[in-house]
């Protein structure tokens, strides 16, 4: 599993492991752009701010703008260059940020408020990794998962239906979440990074955790 995509850490051609992550970190003074998630800025401003959790930091926009807005943030990827760069340019102490690969690791730091997850790839197979998340939510807590829709996945020569798409989560917890958002929304700005494909649509899935 890879890290993921602060507007828009484009993982549909992500590296797998930590040292592959760290080349592509090092080869570039900067991976993404500055700013946070649409959708984030869209689904979690009107949230009461608590402990948050960031799958797939990078370099830490998501992050930043949670805790300008009040919230005690764990930030996790699975680059350490990624980390690293993020405490430069923000050391505050309401944001720990954490080096993990969460397919192995255990989810630092529960339980959360919101756990979010932005173009964070995960395998089908790897049921596990999503169950972990949605365990480290607190009752009454905002889930947000944030994918590229299929016809970008596709756009990128991958197959969606080999990840984790958010239909899919709704679907295999249903039992644990109440949806309040499920839908194919447009980015608002094009996604990409500073490189790269650019992708406009994204499939938003927002829920909260059952009690």
């Amino acid at each position: 599993m890879s890290t993921h995509g602060h507007d828009a850490h484009d993982h549909a051609d992500h590296p797998h492991s930590a040292a592959e992550w760290d080349e592509r970190y090092s080869s570039t003074d900067r991976l993404w752009t500055a700013q946070a998630n649409p959708a984030l800025l869209r689904e979690a401003a009107e949230l009461t701010p608590g402990r948050a959790l960031d799958v797939g930091s990078g370099e830490g926009a998501d992050a930043r703008w949670l805790a300008d807005r009040g919230w005690e943030v764990v930030a996790v990827d699975i680059s350490q260059v990624a980390i690293d760069r993020a405490v430069a340019i923000d050391s505050r102490e309401t944001i720990t940020w954490r080096q993990a690969d969460l397919t192995v690791d255990e989810v630092p730091g529960t339980p959360f408020d919101l756990v979010a997850l932005h173009y964070f790839p995960v395998d089908i197979a790897q049921r596990g990794v999503i169950a972990k998340l949605v365990g480290a939510l607190a009752p009454g807590g905002t889930l947000l998962v944030v994918a590229h829709d299929a016809e970008g996945i596709r756009a990128h020569g991958h197959d969606p239906d080999a990840y984790f798409q958010p239909k899919d989560v709704a679907e295999q917890f249903a039992d644990d979440l109440d949806i309040s958002i499920l839908e194919t929304v447009e980015r608002g700005r094009p996604a990409g990074g500073t490189a790269g494909p650019r992708h406009m649509n994204d499939v938003v899935l927002k829920a909260r955790k059952r009690a």
